[in-house]
Order: C-alpha cells, then sequence, then structure tokens
C-alpha cells in the first residue's frame, strides 16, 4: 500500500527487520560501538597532546632548558607588507629564530659575523626581540661562550660583548613593567648572573702552550714575521704580540706596521683631523690609531656574511645560495654587514 502522505519516519531514522519485527533505528545507533571507540581513541590523543603542550610550556618557561622550539632554516623570505598570499611582517626576532645562527657560530668564518650582530642586538634591539627570541638570543650567546672556552680563542670580542650586554640589562631591568623585556623579571636577574659566571670563567681562562718544540714565530724571518703582522687588522692584537718576547716587540713599533692599520680603518680625512707630530717631526701612527679607534668607528670585515636577493627577498648565506629567478642573481645580490642585517627589519 502505498503512502500518500508525509512519511512518518524523522530524518535520519531507518526501519531494521529483527527476530521480534520491525523496530525504528537512528544512524548513531548503527555506528554506535564505532563511535565509542573512535571518542576514546580522540580523548587518548588530546590528553596525549595536552601533556605534551604541557611540557614544552615548562621547558620553555625554565630558563635552565635548552628546547629547539626554533627554526634552522638555510633562507628566509623576508616579506614587508601584507598581501593575499602572505599577511604581517618578518621582523628582526622571526629571522633571528628562523635563520641557523647555532650553526653559523662553529664556523669559523662566520663566528665573528655573528658575535657582532649579538653585541648590536644587546646595544638596542634586545627589547623589541619577542619572548622566543629573547630566549634564544640568551642560548645562542651560551654556546658562544662555550666555544670560546673549549677553544681558548676569541677571548677579548666575548669579554666586550658580555660587558655591553649587562650594562643594558641593568638599565632595561630597571624599566621592567613598561613591556621592555619579556618575562619574570626574577629570570633576568638569574641571566645577569650566569653572565657575571661567564666572565669570571673568561677572566680565569688559562692558555694551554703547545707541546710541539717545532719552529716558532721568532724563528722565521724578520720579513715573514712582518708579514705575518700586516695581516692583523686589530692594533690591540698588535700590542699582545709585542709583549711575548723583546724581539717582537721591536718589531711591533713599526711605523710602516701602524701607518697601514691607520689607512685600512679610518679615512684620510679622518687621519687629517688628528694628525700627531713626534720631536723629530715624524707622524706618530701608533698613537694616532688608537685615539682614532676612540673617535671613529672601525672597518669591518668578515669571511663569510648574510647576502640580501633585493629580486626575490630573500636572506641567506653567501655559500649556502638560494633558488634566484633572476637572469643574473649576481647583480640583485647584496652583502649585508651586522648593522645593514639590522636596518633591514627597520620598516
Amino acid at each position: 500500500m502505498p503512502f500518500l502522505g508525509q512519511d512518518w519516519r524523522s530524518p535520519g531514522q531507518s526501519w531494521v527487520k529483527t527476530e521480534e519485527g520491525w523496530k525504528k533505528t537512528t544512524a548513531d545507533d548503527k555506528n554506535n560501538n564505532v563511535s565509542v571507540q573512535s571518542f576514546c581513541k580522540e580523548a587518548e590523543e588530546e590528553e596525549s597532546f595536552n601533556k605534551e603542550n604541557l611540557l614544552l610550556s615548562f621547558n620553555l618557561m625554565n630558563n635552565n632548558t635548552k628546547v629547539p622550539y626554533f627554526h634552522r632554516e638555510k633562507w628566509i623570505y623576508v616579506h614587508k607588507g601584507s598581501t593575499k598570499e602572505r599577511h604581517g611582517y618578518c621582523t628582526l626576532g622571526e629571522a633571528f629564530n628562523r635563520l641557523d645562527f647555532c650553526s653559523a657560530i662553529k664556523d669559523t668564518r662566520r663566528f665573528n659575523y655573528v658575535v657582532r650582530l649579538l653585541e648590536l642586538i644587546a646595544k638596542s634591539q634586545l627589547p623589541s626581540l619577542s619572548g622566543v627570541a629573547q630566549k634564544n638570543y640568551m642560548n645562542i650567546l651560551e654556546r658562544v661562550v662555550q666555544k670560546v672556552l673549549d677553544d681558548q680563542q676569541n677571548v677579548r670580542p666575548i669579554k666586550e660583548l658580555l660587558q655591553t650586554l649587562y650594562v643594558s640589562l641593568c638599565g632595561l631591568v630597571q624599566d621592567m613593567g613598561k613591556s621592555v623585556l619579556v618575562g619574570n623579571i626574577n629570570i633576568w636577574v638569574h641571566r645577569m648572573e650566569n653572565i657575571l659566571q661567564w666572565q669570571q670563567q673568561l677572566d680565569n681562562i688559562q692558555i694551554n702552550r703547545p707541546t710541539n718544540t717545532g719552529m716558532t714565530l721568532t724563528d722565521l724571518p724578520v720579513s715573514l714575521q712582518l708579514n705575518i703582522m700586516h695581516r692583523l687588522s686589530d692594533g690591540r692584537d698588535l700590542v699582545s704580540l709585542g709583549q711575548v718576547c723583546p724581539e717582537l716587540g721591536t718589531l711591533t713599533e713599526d711605523r710602516l706596521l701602524w701607518k697601514k692599520l691607520c689607512q685600512y680603518h679610518f679615512t684620510d680625512r679622518q687621519i687629517r683631523k688628528r694628525l700627531m707630530v713626534s720631536d723629530k717631526g715624524h707622524l706618530e701612527w701608533k698613537k694616532m690609531y688608537f685615539k682614532l679607534s676612540r673617535c671613529y668607528p672601525h672597518r669591518e670585515q668578515y669571511s663569510d656574511t648574510l647576502h640580501f636577493c633585493t629580486h626575490c627577498h630573500i636572506l641567506f648565506w653567501k655559500d649556502i645560495n638560494h633558488p634566484c629567478t633572476a637572469n643574473n642573481p649576481e647583480s640583485c645580490t647584496m652583502s649585508l654587514s651586522p648593522q645593514d642585517f639590522i636596518n633591514l627589519f627597520k620598516f
């Protein structure tokens, strides 16, 4: 008998023939067992996910725990505006997190570049970093200090970096509550204590003398010794070298050596403004060098630097390169000094 009126069964219901007769069931009743099992599985996954997030959050808050929560990319895209495909801006903290600086400090060609970048951030850019970037900064700094303690090299620039950072933090901690630094003040006090501890370890470092009894620097001809000294770009290294023995001390007083240092770091106009003449009528190039150093910045030179492609807007290390779409990639690639890297994110 056909039904001429509206079906009395509500949507989602069906009739199933059983031994006791026809019974009305729903789709939920059919999949009851499956639903229960699926619900239990989802509950277990959610509980496991919550535990992992809770553990990660605890580790992030704990300053002594090193959690690799930041990216390590070979190159990144620097976007300075919002488009349909991208929303927001690439900040200094984001670039600092995503680029692989942890591996860069292990490379002797990039070590001085990273140290200089850390020093510039410590002077003025630390408050602009996010909380994750600030923690990442301290973790990288600890690895830098540990590398110096292990290798017993580059002690002086790291001491200067730690002193600059400590002075900056002393002023920033006093402004806590004004959204200057992210995190509890006790965390930053603990970090400042770590900096003082690192400074003490660097002060107590003992340079191990080489065990071999082969040829030393003083055994070389004088011309070769001067050639090696001409390759030093810091006058303080020359002064330290001259304190090794009287013979090297005499060579480090060479006027031509200090003249080339002044001409390398400073312009002719800067040199003319700081002329110093001895009683014999000679220019005091050594005294002029240190006087110029107090007035003007030194010329920076690095074995490997970060590069920026103006065509693709991609930031990358020089020896890694990137998939450029330009016809002539070299013409649209420029080398970035540490200061240029920071200026890149000033919108």
